[in-house]
Order: C-alpha cells, then sequence, then structure tokens
C-alpha cells in the first residue's frame, strides 16, 4: 500500500494509468458493456460504481485539454427512452479536477464499441446505470 492512493485504484488499474501516453484513451465500462470482448488489456472493477472510480482516477490522470471534448460518452439509442442521470454526476465529478472542461462529445453505440477496442484499456466495472460507458483521453502534465 501508497499512501495518498484510493483503496479502488487497484495496482493493475495504476500500472495502466502510469503506461499511457498523451493521446492514449481508457474506457470505463458498466456492468452491460462488452469489456472482455472489446479490451486489448483489462482491468477487472467488478463491484465498484463507475462515479467512484472516475473520480479515484481523475485525482492523477490529466484530461487531453488539446482536443475539443476528452471526454466520450455512448449516445442513447434512438427509440430509447433512457435519460441517464449518471451523465449530470460524471460532469460534476469531471469539473472539481478539470475546472475548464466543456462537455461530453457524444458516439453512437456501435462506434462507440469500435472506440473501445482501440482503447489502451478497458476498466470493467459493476455499474448498474444504463448508458454508464464513458472514455477519457488522457492529457499531458504541464507541471
Amino acid at each position: 500500500m501508497l499512501k495518498g492512493i484510493p483503496a479502488i485504484v487497484s495496482p493493475d488499474l495504476m500500472k495502466i494509468m502510469m503506461e499511457m501516453g498523451h493521446g492514449d484513451e481508457i474506457v470505463l465500462a458498466d456492468g452491460n458493456f462488452p469489456a472482455a470482448g472489446c479490451a486489448q488489456r483489462l482491468v477487472r472493477c467488478d463491484g465498484h460504481s463507475t462515479p467512484q472510480l472516475l473520480d479515484a482516477i481523475l485525482r492523477f490522470f490529466p484530461l487531453d485539454m488539446y482536443v475539443d471534448k476528452p471526454v466520450v460518452l455512448m449516445q442513447v439509442v434512438p427509440g430509447d427512452l433512457t435519460k441517464p442521470s449518471i451523465w449530470d454526476e460524471y460532469k460534476r465529478i469531471i469539473q472539481r479536477y478539470e475546472p475548464s472542461f466543456n462537455g461530453f462529445e457524444f458516439v453512437e453505440r456501435f462506434s462507440f464499441y469500435e472506440r473501445a477496442k482501440r482503447a489502451y484499456a478497458i476498466v470493467a466495472t459493476g455499474e448498474k446505470a444504463l448508458y454508464a460507458n464513458i472514455i477519457l483521453k488522457k492529457g499531458v502534465i504541464t507541471e
């Protein structure tokens, strides 16, 4: 164990974040997402919610401020009446760490799957909310 690292951040997850470079993407996948089938590198975080993990990750993980939208969400499928309230929670968490955050990019479901397949890693969560999948693009440390 180390000081200052939330217990929810496993050694595997910390290693993945440390290995990632500028522009690499990490997916936080909800419990319904086909994570094992899409992942190049899979980190299991079953039993944890995506907001808990997002908050813990953003303590260490800079978002890419050289792109317009460094955070990506899966678009609600046309005809689905779901209104993902978890997105508001994500926005509050992100703004705590990145005050200049200016909104999400929304990607169609199957395009999201294809993008996830190219991501550096996928973190499989136990999140039960629908449309709770989120992609983070890594930025640079400027300090």
